[in-house]
Formats: C-alpha cells, structure tokens, sequence
C-alpha cells in the first residue's frame, strides 16, 4: 500500500545544531503513529517542518505523492494536513463555538456552511454544551478539545497532535485516546506527539522513536517499548518492567 505522507531522510539545523537528522518514516492511510522520545530530541521541530513552519536544510516532505516541502502552512493545511500546538493557543474573547469556526472558514466564505462544520465537529467533540463559553473560562482539558475541534473543522485528511494530553488527569487522558480511536475509525490518520505512554502504547499502530535529533527505531507498539536502545534512551528500566508485567 502507497503511503500517505513519507517523511524522507529530513535534516533541519539552527547554526551548527541538527535538531533532526535524516529521519524518515511513513504514514498510511487510516493510520495512528505516534512520535515518541526525550525532551530536546527533536520531535516538535519534525512537526514544524512537516507543516511548512520550518523549511527543511535537507529531505522531503511527500503528501499523497506531491512534494509539500516549504509550502506555507496554511497552504498544506488546505490540502488536509492539519495540527496542534504544545502550547495551546485558544482564542480567549471567541466562544467555543466560534473558535471551532475559525478553522471551518478555511474551505468555505460562507457562514450558514461553516455553521454546520463546526455543530458536526462539537458533537463529534463532545463540546457541543459548552458551545457558548468563552476561550477564556475553559478548563485546560476543555482547552486542548477545543483545539483538536478547531483542527478538525478544517477537514484534514492527517490530524497531528502535539502532546495534547500532557496535564490532564486520568479521565480526561482516556476521553482523548477514545476521541483519537474514533477518529481513527472515520478514516483520519494521525500523527501523535507524546509523553504519556500509557495513552499511546494500546492507540498507536506504529511507533517511531527520536533521540538527539535522530530516529534509532521505529515498530509496532510492543516491539518498541522492548528495544533496549528505546529502554536505554527513553523509556527506563522501571516502564519495561511494568510494561512485562501488564
């Protein structure tokens, strides 16, 4: 099967630092990868160069068989790849409602069209009684769904989440691994940065592991979390263990 998005041997610098370094994986259609590794490995600076915030110093970024490479954001997002930020980024004088508008607005000039967007992605959400409140009330929790929603309103065919679930509790963690799985099960492929091991390990279909700017591994979950090089750079003797035992 052809893959949807091949990220091929990326290298991006900041002077004489390669915070990546010649990484590549693949994305297939209806696919959950989940980018795992330390702080600093280079994660969120792979997501800027996939969605056109970074332009690579090397390598190739392919959608659907095109080469997106230094495309604008907003111009890659328009052909259906589309993500979140570490730092959430509501709009706090905008209700929920008309945050998740902002994003519908992408593929349409007309109100009434993106109305219907945004009521089908609030109850896709679970956000649609909370529709009337202000960015600025939101729980942090209520905070990143508004964020997924106003992704989603753009209709993208690849969602990438940028540790969407870092701060929330338990219940709130297990509500977005559902949200993930369902999203999964409409056809979205997603790209998932993460810490919280728990939550991606029973979600991901395929796992690609980063450390000091480059790939040292890539596999299914389970494959994964048992690579010593994995254990060694990332995951620790005390997750193995566990993970063995579970």
């Amino acid at each position: 099967m052809k893959p949807f998005l091949e990220i091929k041997n990326i290298t991006m610098k900041f002077g004489s630092l390669a915070a990546n370094e010649d990484v590549s994986f693949t994305i297939h259609e209806n696919e959950i990868v989940s980018l795992i590794g330390p702080n600093g490995a280079g994660k969120t600076t792979l997501f800027n160069c996939i969605t056109g915030f970074y332009k690579p110093f090397a390598g190739r970024v392919i959608y659907r068989g095109r080469d997106i490479t230094g495309m604008a954001p907003h111009e890659i997002c328009r052909l259906g790849i589309t993500r979140t930020f570490q730092i959430v980024k509501t709009l706090n004088e905008m209700t929920v409602e008309e945050n998740v508008m902002t994003g519908a607005f992408l593929h349409t000039r007309s109100r009434k069209e993106a109305a219907g967007i945004t009521r089908e992605i609030l109850d896709l959400t679970d956000l649609w009684g909370k529709k009337d409140m202000l960015g600025a009330n939101l729980t942090i929790a209520d905070r990143k769904r508004v964020e997924i929603a106003r992704a989603l309103a753009t209709k993208p065919q690849i969602l990438m989440l940028d540790e969407c679930m870092a701060g929330l509790n338990q219940t709130e963690i297990k509500d977005v691994m559902n949200l993930c799985l369902r999203l999964k099960g409409q056809g979205l492929s997603l790209l998932i940065v993460e810490h919280i091991m728990e939550a991606i390990m029973p979600i991901s279909d395929n796992i690609v592991v980063l450390n000091a700017g480059r790939k040292i591994t890539e596999g299914a979950p389970q494959d994964v979390v048992n690579n010593e090089e994995v254990i060694k750079a990332y995951l620790g003797d005390r997750y193995h263990a566990k993970s063995k035992k579970s």
